[in-house]
């Protein structure tokens, strides 16, 4: 009987690249966005996988447009840097739906959102660390400093396009449910308005301490 073939190795990572550790959420430290990452953000900008989904323009002029009003804190949004063991990984922002009631506004018909209720937006910069649970990792991280930073806050909301299969599984991933579907105005213009709405609520154990 032939012997059975050995297991292929994993695939080396490109010279000078390390390889990521195993996902851990307690590993994710988050540092405020600022003018000395706008280099970092428009490389991660441009990356296939982040541009398919960001679409922002990444001249400098663009990115100060976006992102200098959070930097300098007239914007109320939080705006970090993720990384692991000092190590870049990618990008989140959150805010509260009081502070942009349109955002309620386009939500009314699909669910009733909490005013102080937070959302997020997210993405892994780095391609290397992709499909290694460093996402949900970083989602849970954000969600953890959320109900210390805002005691108010019942829930995060984060609506989603449904074509973005691996965004929403990664909320999944985290612990977020989906309550609600229906059409939203796309963040890409060439994709469908199909969203689905997913929900966290804060944990009984962070109400107590709140």
């Amino acid at each position: 009987m032939p012997a059975s073939p050995s297991p292929s190795p994993p695939p080396s990572p490109p010279p000078g690249e390390q390889p990521w550790p195993p996902s851990d959420a307690a590993r994710v430290a988050f540092t405020r966005l600022a003018r000395t990452h706008y280099r970092l953000l428009q490389h991660w900008l441009e990356q296939p996988h982040v541009a398919r989904w960001w679409a922002h323009e990444t001249t400098p002029e663009a990115i100060e447009s976006d992102f200098g009003a959070c930097v300098d804190r007239r914007d109320p949004a939080d705006v970090f840097i993720a990384s692991v063991d000092g190590r870049p990984l990618g990008l989140i922002q959150r805010y509260t739906f009081a502070d942009n009631p349109g955002y309620l506004d386009e939500l009314a018909p699909l669910l009733a959102v909490p005013p102080a209720a937070l959302s997020i937006d997210y993405f892994i910069g780095e391609a290397s660390a992709l499909r290694q649970g460093w996402g949900a990792g970083m989602i849970r991280a954000c969600a953890r400093s959320t109900w210390v930073a805002y005691p108010d806050a019942p829930a995060i909301v984060v609506p989603v396009n449904v074509a973005n299969e691996a965004s929403w599984r990664v909320l999944q991933a985290a612990g977020f449910r989906r309550v609600a579907e229906g059409p939203l105005r796309p963040d890409n213009p060439i994709d469908d308005w199909a969203h689905a709405v997913y929900w966290l609520d804060r944990p009984a154990a962070c109400a107590r301490l709140a």
